[in-house]
């Protein structure tokens, strides 16, 4: 075991610097960045002056491509990047004039809270609901609920936003929930736990629109793994033993379906980082998945790597966390 992590983590090594190449060269060659927005701010100030065509010298630009690190060959820039990195420096942000590393934990608590707040939902509900379905295969139970999964599943959770704040957000029917922000305006003048209940009343349907298409994918994927295990040899041995389904299922089936949830499970390693850009926008919530479509939007390269390398970085972690969940769910296997 202690070989294999160590291999896995030294094999981490050139697939971040490949991704974080492959992302940096893509940087370079999109139309515009700090330096075209730096000039186009000059030519701004100038007409708001009453100068109706701002020149730019050569001089002005050479300067504003040394104070990004323009000037410098793209290889050159490359190296300091990945060296600054090693260091624990992501750079400075263009856009909010900050360290990169200082923007991104300011947006990661909300992310987490979605992030690890659905995770846990998911699991704690869905893994029992598909064993249920998969138990009650073909019945009036399994047939409803799978069409309200499958209705969740096929609509984007930013449909589902618009659609649960005109019903519920006060757009045409109730008004039982806020429809933006994440919390109220008198929020400092509450208690701890009024603060608390104000957090948590506006979380209610951005949460639910984040995790409503995880909710679905991991009920049915339990579901049907449960269904192929309860198929096999060794449970019909277990029922012609005398055994009762429940019983055979605890005992036996589950160990083996929970397999490849435990593959899911690692992408509690990326939830930092989950976001989605459309769910925020609708609801005005400034997370992750907003700060890295205005920052690739405004050209900010260096936030877009940073996030890019951190969530690669989380991600990479979690393939190893999944085959660690292996060995604990089926101790059969081995890692070597």
């Amino acid at each position: 075991m202690k070989s294999y992590i160590i291999r896995r983590l030294l094999l981490m090594v050139p697939t971040l610097i490949g991704i974080s190449l492959v992302c940096f060269l893509l940087t370079e060659f999109v139309p515009g960045g700090p330096v075209e927005e730096a000039i186009s701010r000059m030519r701004q100030v100038g007409a708001a002056k009453g100068m109706s065509t701002r020149t730019i010298s050569p001089e002005e630009v050479a300067n504003i491509k040394a104070y990004f690190g323009f000037d410098k060959p793209r290889y050159v820039r490359y190296g300091l990047w990945v060296a600054n990195v090693c260091r624990g420096d992501l750079g400075k942000s263009y856009t909010y004039q900050q360290p990169v590393l200082k923007v991104i934990l300011s947006k990661m608590p909300i992310s987490l809270f979605f992030g690890f707040t659905s995770f846990l939902i998911s699991y704690l509900v869905c893994v029992p609901l598909g064993m249920a379905k998969a138990m009650r295969h073909n019945s009036t139970f399994d047939t409803v609920s799978s069409g309200l999964i499958f209705t969740g599943y096929v609509m984007p959770g930013y449909a589902l936003g618009i659609v649960l704040i005109v019903l519920l957000g006060g757009g045409s029917y109730l008004n039982l929930f806020p429809i933006s922000g994440m919390v109220s305006d008198s929020f400092e003048s509450l208690d701890v736990w009024g603060k608390l209940l104000d957090f948590l009343h506006h979380m209610v349907l951005p949460l639910f629109c984040y995790m409503i298409s995880e909710f679905a994918f991991l009920t049915m994927l339990m579901k049907n793994t449960l269904l192929e295990e309860l198929g096999k040899d060794y449970m019909r041995t277990a029922l012609v033993k005398g055994a009762t389904l429940k019983q055979a299922v605890w005992r036996h089936a589950l160990r083996n379906a929970l397999v490849p949830i435990a593959t899911r499970a690692s992408e509690i390693f990326t939830l930092m980082f989950a976001g989605s850009v459309l769910i925020e926008r609708v609801f005005d919530i400034d997370g992750m998945g907003l700060l890295f479509f205005n920052s690739a939007l405004n050209r900010d390269y260096n936030v877009v790597l940073g996030v890019i390398l951190l969530s690669s970085v989380m991600g990479l972690l979690g393939r190893l966390f999944a085959d660690f969940l292996y060995v604990v769910v089926d101790p059969r296997i081995r890692l070597q």
